[in-house]
């Protein structure tokens, strides 16, 4: 497949998606129609801080949760059913399934987050009992159930969410599984712009594998300079997908950090940031005195660049040779080091 059409492709997903939110947003403004709400309490956490945000348009950027003694509770307006997704300080995440006026509940131990009840809705009792059954399965058998499960509830927010946790954001994304399964949940929306846009993403996406190469692309990094593809010229290469909320990458980052000061001179770095707030990744840049390219817009992982690399996870890092050739994907950070200097 052409770079061409893949980046027609991920440019018609990312301009939809933005629409799609931003529509959302501002419906949701002084609405009437009932506000979310959800509260939880964890056992073994005292106090704290979560983080939230939205996969479909339920809300911009990222907010902030506090925890007192262990409760917690966020309220928003929204004008139609939305999925947030809970960011607890050890970066996993929960999804949490809202229609207006509802409430939700969640229960559990901070020490076994994933074994959290989440009740309120029949979409959040849904994921709670997949949950469930997906603890009892070895890892190679939970694409087979996930999959089982959307096939089967085709119209749920819920499976939306599973398409891109399991077959997308991953460390070895599965684009054809997620194609087909798009369609299939196209088949009975066929109105819905979102998946039509993402079915057809997911068919073209064929960067990010090994001996292949980038597509040509142009960037703006936090301090205003422009990036291309020129950045990396007869240099080993490091792209890493960081968040100032996710400690893996932010480890990522120090690595990179430390192959810069070893090799000044043979190896060129670029950043792609996915927090919500540009303001945020700018002063980590500064304070950890980033030197290389850092690329963010706010728009976390409907980042154009993501598409356009195939990088769809934090962290997820790509390696390329002198010759530009794709050589090394999603390495593990303790481990980046002795990788990259294989190829310097």
């Amino acid at each position: 497949m052409k770079s061409a059409l893949t980046m027609y492709h991920v440019r018609k997903f990312l301009q939809a998606t933005a629409v799609l939110s931003v529509t959302a947003l501002l419906l949701s403004c002084g609405s009437e129609n009932g506000k979310f709400r959800f509260e939880g309490r964890l056992r073994h956490l005292n106090q704290g801080e979560f983080l939230v945000y939205s996969t479909d348009g339920g809300m911009m950027g990222i907010d902030t949760i506090p925890v007192r003694e262990g409760r917690f509770s966020y309220e928003r307006e929204i004008l139609k059913p939305a999925t947030f997704v809970i960011v607890f300080p050890n970066n996993s995440e929960q999804p949490v399934f809202a229609k207006p006026g509802a409430e939700v509940t969640i229960k559990g131990d901070a020490t076994h987050l994933k074994e959290l009840v989440v009740r309120g809705t029949a979409e959040n009792s849904a994921y709670t009992e997949l949950r469930k059954e997906l603890n009892d399965l070895v890892p190679p058998d939970v694409p087979e159930a996930v999959e089982k499960f959307i096939l089967e509830n085709l119209r749920s927010p819920v499976s939306k969410y599973l398409l891109q946790k399991y077959f997308v954001q991953t460390a070895q994304p599965d684009y054809s599984r997620a194609a087909r399964l798009a369609a299939a949940m196209l088949s009975q929306e066929p109105d819905n712009a979102q998946l039509r846009n993402q079915r057809d993403l997911y068919a073209s996406l064929k960067v990010n594998k090994k001996g292949g190469r980038l597509p040509a692309f142009s960037a703006t990094d936090v301090n205003g300079r422009n990036v291309t593809q020129a950045h990396m010229r007869q240099k080993v290469s490091v792209i890493g997908v960081w968040a100032t909320w996710n400690y893996a990458s932010t480890d990522m980052v120090r690595r990179m950090r430390q192959l810069q000061k070893k090799h000044p001179d043979d190896l060129a770095l670029m950043g792609i940031c996915v927090d919500g707030r540009v303001a945020e990744c700018k002063r980590r840049v500064e304070r950890d005195s980033l030197l290389w390219p850092n690329v963010c817009d706010g728009m976390m992982f409907q980042t154009a660049l993501l598409g356009k690399f195939g990088m769809t996870t934090v962290p997820s890092n790509i390696i390329l040779d002198r010759k530009g050739r794709i050589v090394e994907k999603n390495v593990l950070p303790h481990k980046l080091q002795e990788t990259v200097e294989k190829y310097l």
